[in-house]
């Protein structure tokens, strides 16, 4: 049967490749099967089949967080959108542009406690910047503009859309006309003339950037101008990548881990310009790193999202701005002075910081971490989603470019691989490595049949230690000797990745990590790739010991 022109599910699609979506991550459910249909006579848009809604989430989160547009998820109703709940809660904590679509039970049968029947308003309320559902299919075009301007305007986030299925064959209204041209704001000249003043009598600056919205040019801009005036600059938790960590005034990442060095400069510093940086519970060190009384004397915060301002800080003055117009505006300042001494010294610490310590076991997670960050290119991409085995990389790997780093700041385990699947899908000329735990791996390994289906090949280091390191780290500080629910017992994931029709290679030594690693990335360029690297748990985290935890 061929679809009528003109159906609200039709409308919907031609929304999405007016507003130059390329791709769209699902899981495939007979809720919405009339947009599938749709999407048929769009070539243009590739529709990813993942092998599990968590995954198909993670992915549109990550295109999000690398093209700057929202990434677009379709599942299911019930099930299928809870299991997809976990993209949606990281495009929101990170800040990221992410459309989820939602099948839905037919609206004359709402309220009956239909086949999987929710109510997403009221699920997805606190997670979403907008949860909706389109009950007029007149208003389909009009509710998916709406959800690309939210999803872009003010603090970037995740818009959920429920598509009831008996509205999706309706006639779907007026026909999109253009692309939405999200509204940003600018720096106030008076706000900018103030700074300028405070800035040329600071003794102490330092210049945090964190967020999302970024342009290669505005980085490249603010990046410039502090690095000549010799400005110490921070890079906000799992935003690493937003200034090229060789910089000569890169003083490091705030977040989890913290350098001790760096945490004393945030303290001591008299003029504290946080732009785009939310300042939440990691980078402020459980909202510990200043006090209140502090932050009004010194803190100029600069956001895109009213709401944010003097959420929990104190502010000696603040302004509305996006973060790329705000970061061009900023480097036009001239404050007469320059503190390379401070930067000179605050780059020193952070090279020490990051540079490889000693472990028992065979595997120095430090070095491995080094290594790669000394062979990949500065364009690789590197992901991975949350646990111990991921301080050793933010700590001793190093950015160089722009959207080369996919971390959730939500603290999401299983989000690594499905990022890289994202990232190397938009970018098959690039080299994109995940760095995944055990434990967060298998999450969502299962996508490597999506990698293996559609021709998507990047490369996986899976760190095996066989336990839950971070819940295992607070586990021994707290309850020393006594383990419980931490311990795994893994798979051959060499086995595991064949299994796929992926190259897998098994590395049990810091010595033979290098050959290990490009053996991967040279199977990587016709296959997607593992190298399974066996470490200790008792190199529990960099300097920490299970062994030293015990004894405290």
């Amino acid at each position: 049967m061929t679809q009528p022109a003109g159906t609200a599910a039709r409308r919907l699609v031609e929304t999405l490749a007016v507003n130059g979506v390329t791709r769209v991550f699902c899981v495939p459910g007979e809720s919405y099967l009339a947009v599938l249909d749709a999407l048929v006579d769009h070539p243009e848009i590739q529709v990813v089949t993942c092998r599990h809604e968590a995954g198909a989430a993670n992915m549109a989160e990550a295109y999000g967080k690398m093209t700057g547009k929202p990434g677009v998820c379709m599942v299911t109703r019930g099930p299928g959108a809870t299991h997809a709940s976990i993209g949606v809660h990281t495009a929101h904590q990170d800040s990221t542009p992410m459309i989820l679509f939602v099948g839905q039970i037919a609206l004359t049968d709402r309220g009956r406690g239909a086949f999987q029947e929710v109510d997403y308003r009221e699920v997805f309320g606190g997670l979403a910047k907008w949860a909706t559902e389109l009950e007029s299919p007149d208003r389909t075009v009009e509710i998916v503009e709406r959800a690309f301007a939210t999803s872009l305007q003010g603090r970037m986030g995740p818009v959920v859309i429920a598509l009831p299925e008996d509205i999706l064959h309706e006639p779907g209204g007026p026909a999109p006309v253009r692309a939405v041209t999200p509204a940003k704001a600018g720096l106030d000249p008076a706000f900018l003339a103030d700074l300028g003043q405070r800035l040329s009598k600071a003794e102490r600056p330092l210049l945090v950037l964190g967020g999302s919205g970024w342009t290669d040019e505005a980085a490249a801009a603010i990046g410039d101008w502090s690095e000549r005036l010799g400005l110490p600059v921070a890079l906000s938790f799992r935003r690493k990548d937003i200034l090229s960590n060789d910089r000569s005034n890169y003083a490091g990442d705030l977040g989890l881990g913290c350098n001790p060095e760096l945490m004393k400069r945030a303290r001591d510093a008299d003029l504290l310009i946080a732009l785009g940086a939310r300042l939440g519970e990691n980078p402020t060190q459980g909202y510990t790193l200043f006090t209140r009384d502090e932050t009004a004397g010194k803190l100029v915060h600069i956001h895109p999202e009213p709401s944010e301002l003097g959420r929990v800080w104190a502010t000696l003055t603040s302004a509305v701005a996006d973060n790329a117009l705000a970061a061009h505006a900023l480097a036009t300042l001239e404050p007469g002075r320059t503190w390379h001494d401070a930067a000179r010294a605050a780059h020193d610490h952070y090279q020490a910081f990051s540079t490889p310590v000693p472990v028992t076991g065979a595997v120095n997670m430090s070095e491995c971490m080094a290594h790669l960050g000394e062979v990949l290119p500065a364009s690789a991409v590197v992901t991975n989603g949350a646990g111990n085995f991921a301080a050793w990389l933010h700590r001793f790997y190093r950015h160089r470019a722009c959207r080369t780093q996919l971390g959730p700041t939500s603290g999401a385990m299983g989000y690594g691989y499905p990022a890289a699947i994202a990232a190397k899908s938009l970018h098959p000329e690039r080299e994109v490595v995940c760095v995944a735990g055990d434990g967060e791996f298998l999450m969502t390994g299962q996508e490597m049949a999506t990698a293996a289906q559609y021709g998507i090949n990047p490369v996986v280091i899976v760190v095996d230690n066989g336990t839950l390191g971070t819940i295992r780290m607070h586990q021994e500080g707290h309850y020393p000797a006594r383990v419980i629910a931490t311990d795994l017992k893994n798979p051959d994931f060499v086995k595991y990745a064949e299994a796929f029709g992926a190259f897998g290679i098994r590395c049990e030594t810091t010595a033979d990590f290098p050959a290990a690693l490009q053996a991967a990335r040279d199977a990587a360029k016709e296959r997607p790739a593992l190298v399974h690297l066996i470490t200790s748990a008792e190199d529990i985290a960099p300097n920490r010991t299970i062994t030293g935890l015990r004894s405290k």
